[in-house]
């Protein structure tokens, strides 16, 4: 079977991270990388592989469906892994047309285009194109909030709260109905919060060390109590990997890293760190902790029960929070330093 795929958005912080480690564990593919390199995305974060015989970079819109169907046929892809996305809840709240648009709109016309290029009809596949997947990467923020105790599975009712997860949770419901309506061979997986090399600095990770480093005031929104769980970057990519291979058509797949830590955690630790790996002159970086008003409609917390990827696929994480924050501040120190 031919192994050319398409990947979405692959110029942004997991994209580039998942071709990079999907080149070198697959040498039998040819990617290709869709990316519009808006303001999140940046060929500096492929570096490693502009010159692998293996891969290609169109820029392109996947809002634009005459251009998604001509790059189908062009490179007649077997295989769709989905990340382009409007990420950023901030930016979400003050421009929320540009999420449903892209997130939205963007995926119907990928979902379509796939289909026409795969399919006959509703559950005909064409001949040679029976093992064809789409595989659509989505966020544990689809589920909106949970209280003090609790994990997200993938049965939890979706409960969005801001303008990003309700344009993902829609995605994600347009996909389900591709498998449903028409039994287009695809899968979801719906992460945790990610942190790693390459991730944008308007990210909260990354603007904590950034902003230390820099001597500025480090933002902590309202009392820094908001919970997440932190999945480090190249274990997601693991995940998608297996589960575009291995997934059962249909299915969800929740990827966490059962990493639970605060906001003010998060940046108290990297302040730790940061005072032993690069020291200020006199000092920690503690002090340059700030609170900030909160955003509006910011989530409590968010815990992704992860047992049914690890149980029916094998999947497990590699890192834990402190291993994998050690790994994420020597790659930023390396390039805000240089």
């Amino acid at each position: 079977m031919n192994k050319t795929i398409l990947i979405t958005g692959g110029a942004g912080f997991i994209g580039a991270n998942f071709i990079v480690h999907f080149l070198a564990e697959n040498p039998d593919y040819f990617v290709v990388n869709l990316d519009l390199l808006t303001y999140a995305g940046t060929l500096d974060n492929l570096t490693e592989i502009e010159n692998n015989p293996n891969y290609k970079f169109v820029k392109g819109d996947i809002c634009d469906r005459a251009f998604l169907q001509e790059l189908f046929r062009e490179y007649d892809f077997k295989g769709v892994i989905h990340f382009a996305a409007e990420s950023h809840v901030d930016n979400s709240i003050s421009g929320p047309e540009a999420f449903i648009k892209t997130n939205v709109l963007g995926t119907f016309n990928l979902l379509e285009t796939a289909r026409q290029h795969w399919m006959d009809a509703p559950n005909k596949y064409r001949a040679g194109y029976e093992g064809c997947r789409f595989h659509h990467i989505s966020t544990d923020e689809v589920y909106g909030t949970l209280g003090e105790t609790g994990l997200f599975t993938e049965q939890t009712p979706y409960a969005p709260n801001s303008p990003y997860s309700a344009s993902k949770a829609s995605s994600d419901m347009v996909v389900r109905s591709y498998f449903h309506t028409y039994g287009m061979n695809v899968v979801t997986t719906n992460c945790s919060n990610n942190y790693g090399p390459k991730q944008h600095q308007e990210k909260l990770i990354p603007t904590i060390i950034r902003k230390a480093v820099s001597g500025e005031n480090i933002p902590i929104y309202g009392d820094g109590k908001n919970i997440r769980d932190w999945l480090y970057v190249l274990d997601h990519c693991t995940g998608i990997e297996l589960a575009y291979k291995k997934g059962r058509a249909g299915e969800t797949y929740n990827i966490g890293g059962r990493n639970e830590r605060n906001n003010l955690y998060i940046a108290n630790k990297i302040c730790e760190l940061l005072d032993t790996m690069y020291p200020k002159t006199e000092g920690s970086y503690k002090d340059q902790i700030t609170f900030v008003t909160d955003r509006p409609g910011h989530d409590l917390r968010y815990a992704i029960d992860a047992d049914k990827i690890e149980n029916e696929l094998g999947w497990e994480a590699n890192e834990n929070f402190e291993t994998g924050i050690v790994k994420t501040i020597e790659w930023y120190l390396q390039k805000l330093t240089k």
